[in-house]
């Protein structure tokens, strides 16, 4: 299935958090915290200004973002958990590190 986000909707694909603290301690499933870093797999062509013209979205499919712990509304495509959040619910982007690592299902 194909889906396209309309406006300046995203869809984004949580990463992994990491398994381990700083000091090693191996951290179990039942106590991590959902990640808020994520990888855009679909951006909407962006939202209209007061005079109607259309405003590109500053994220695309591929980079890796930071986002609220709260935000968006978690969707299940071909049974892959994603999110669907609007542009503004990212904080930013972040640079120097592909968005390699996955969240397993």
């Amino acid at each position: 299935m194909k889906f396209r986000p309309l406006h300046d909707r995203v869809v984004v694909r949580r990463l992994d958090a990491e398994e381990k603290t700083t000091g090693g301690i191996i951290i179990p499933d039942t106590a991590k915290e959902k990640p808020m870093e994520g990888e855009v797999i679909a951006a909407g062509p962006g939202a209209r200004n007061e005079q109607g013209h259309l405003v590109a979205l500053d994220v695309k499919a591929g980079d890796r973002i930071l986002f609220g712990k709260w935000s968006g509304t978690e969707v299940k495509l071909d049974g892959e958990e994603l999110l669907i959040m609007k542009e503004s619910d990212i904080m930013g982007i972040i640079e120097g590190r592909p968005a390699a690592k996955r969240k397993a299902a």
